[in-house]
């Protein structure tokens, strides 16, 4: 059970870790445009999801309540910001900085829950938030600007990994609710390019149109793999298959695309990845605390 679930953590985080090749073969597409196709292709294939698994019981009762639909919404809008900045960045030339934002996401996480659920953070957990802070602003002050494309995919993640976690849907239906909230507006907007005349279908090779449907497997299927992954695996099997996502994408970046990897951004990084080391082991000897048996207790009588 437990190797299946690595397994299926495997294929999704490699999954994850090669998209930029995905998205690389759609660079004829405009970013806007390629992010509807996602939403709308997630949902319809979603939508075939739940009904051949018979999984539509959830509707009724979450459509009689507004504070879950706000929910949901705001999540919908937090994935469509990510997806939209990711597709962006790496069609621009800039893999390497989204790799650097889902590097720093786990110590996001972190900062979000001391902030917003107050959980205290332990003295290792402090020391590897520092430590990342001090590496984005080695490469703030040396690129004289915010690497914001990691910082806007690190916290919008960040935050709707915050708002999931109190959330009354799991990984298929919240999925298929927010691409439901993004369905109507994506498929507008490419109604809009199809009359204009701009739209991708009809005027691309039929690859394109193929990639184009596709999102919605790559989207989807992956969700999917992480959920079954995440019932059959501890936490901190997780976390470690996590980084795999963020490393493919880094070296994708640096000895397939090309792009720059200079002595700044190598100081920069192994600031983040110091720290992401500390979290990860103080996250490891915590877990091995935990799995220790207690102390036999001494039976009364027996001598000390």
């Amino acid at each position: 059970m437990k190797n299946k679930g690595v397994l299926y953590g495997l294929i999704a985080y490699t999954s994850w870790g090669l998209l930029p090749i995905y998205w690389k073969a759609l660079k004829s597409v405009p970013p806007g445009e390629i992010l509807s196709h996602r939403m709308v292709w997630s949902f319809l294939l979603l939508l075939g999801v739940l009904t051949v698994s018979h999984r539509w019981g959830w509707v009724r009762p979450v459509l009689r309540q507004p504070k879950v639909l706000f929910t949901f919404l705001l999540t919908a809008s937090l994935l469509s910001v990510n997806w939209l900045t990711y597709i962006w960045a790496v069609n621009a030339g800039f893999i390497v900085e989204s790799a650097l934002g889902y590097f720093i996401n786990p110590l996001v996480n972190v900062l979000l829950g001391m902030v917003f659920l107050r959980e205290r953070l332990r003295p290792w957990q402090a020391v590897a938030v520092l430590i990342a802070a001090a590496g984005v602003l080695y490469l703030t002050i040396t690129y004289g600007a915010l690497p914001w494309i990691a910082l806007t995919l690190a916290f919008s993640f960040g935050f709707y990994g915050l708002l999931r976690k109190t959330a009354v849907l799991n990984s298929l239906e919240g999925l298929s609710l927010e691409t439901g909230w993004m369905f109507v507006p994506a498929f507008t907007y490419l109604i809009l390019q199809q009359v204009n005349g701009t739209g991708a279908v009809g005027n691309s090779t039929p690859l394109v149109h193929l990639l184009l449907i596709g999102t919605g497997v790559i989207t989807a299927l992956p969700l999917l793999l992480f959920a079954a992954a995440a019932r059959r695996v501890t936490l901190i099997t997780l976390g470690i298959l996590q980084y795999i996502a963020p490393t493919l994408q880094f070296l994708i970046g640096v000895f397939v695309y090309d792009e720059p990897f200079t002595h700044v951004e190598l100081i920069g990084f192994s600031l983040i990845w110091l720290a992401l080391l500390i979290y990860t082991a103080d996250a490891f000897v915590r877990q091995r605390r935990r799995k220790q048996p207690a102390p036999a207790q001494p039976v009364p009588g027996d001598a000390a």
